[in-house]
């Protein structure tokens, strides 16, 4: 019996580059407006499992994503860095789906690809920072989770021992599968892609990139069908319509501000450690920090 790994990843606008466009009258991100990247702490998720893969043979690591035609990018990414394989989530359908509405489809389409060992996610996306979707994935699939995962311990076929970050340190937790676990920050950085690895999956495409691109090639994916990076709809993985979108999404934006932070004064100090103890007492009594 192989060992399957799915990672959960996304597609995100880059917050670095936040402008006055970045959010629509109806309170949803416009995608169009910002650069996309692959999701940071994602990453991490992805080396935790990539980690995992190194310490089981014959571990699969396949990762999922939601999004446009364009979000399969982060599916190649994956796989130049040791990712086996990817599926794209893919439906106009999904558009405004918070992230109840996205964890339902994500849970059918993990559902869709069959039984799995681990399922890793990184605690949160930029574009939303709610850290909500790796655990309610779990939920809907009825399995335990890990959550603020920040090392691995020690992984077999049969349990995994994971150091876990919590606000005031540090615990090590050990599960059996299946099990989901969401990465935090903290974790490892992603490896890099692989001189090998990229030379095998650069030319991998989704159905509608094929169409999209007008590739003359065709034989090139008859014989090599691991290139073709499989879509699912919102018919493939047989999810209700009204459960989607803005239809299934209870979250609503009620206001959206621009905030620019400015300092106000600024204090120079000395080489006294009197002065540096004087400052802190000010800042815990303004409850700035502490």
């Amino acid at each position: 019996m192989s060992f399957k790994i799915v990672v959960l990843a996304k597609q995100v606008p880059d917050t670095r580059n936040v402008g006055k466009d970045a959010m629509k009258a109806d309170g949803t991100v416009n995608r169009a407006a910002l650069p996309a990247i692959f999701n940071p702490e994602d990453l991490n998720a992805l080396e935790f499992a990539l980690q995992v893969k190194d310490k089981i043979e014959g571990a699969e690591v396949i990762i999922l994503t939601m999004g446009p035609y364009r979000a399969a990018e982060i599916i190649r990414e994956a796989m130049y860095r040791g990712a086996d394989k990817g599926y794209l989530i893919t439906d106009r359908k999904f558009a405004g789906s918070d992230t109840l509405a996205t964890s339902y489809a994500i849970s059918l389409a993990v559902k869709k690809l069959g039984s799995f060992n681990l399922l890793v996610a990184g605690r949160q996306a930029i574009d939303g920072d709610t850290a909500q979707v790796g655990p309610q994935t779990a939920e809907k699939l009825g399995i335990p989770q890990i959550a603020y995962a920040e090392k691995l311990i020690e992984v077999n076929k049969e349990e995994i021992t994971i150091k876990r970050r919590i606000e005031r340190g540090v615990e090590t937790v050990s599960a059996k599968y299946p099990i989901a676990v969401t990465v935090h920050g903290s974790a490892d950085s992603c490896r890099p892609r692989n001189a090998k690895k990229l030379m095998q999956f650069k030319h991998s495409r989704t159905l509608t990139e094929l169409k999209n691109e007008e590739r003359e090639n065709a034989e090139l994916y008859k014989s090599r069908p691991y290139l073709m990076i499989e879509e699912w709809s919102v018919a493939d993985i047989k999810a209700d319509v009204e459960a989607l979108g803005l239809s299934g999404s209870p979250t609503k934006v009620k206001t959206i501000e621009n905030v620019v932070f400015q300092a106000k004064e600024s204090k120079s100090l000395g080489d006294s450690n009197q002065e540096v103890e004087d400052l802190m007492i000010e800042l815990i009594d303004g409850h700035i920090i502490g």
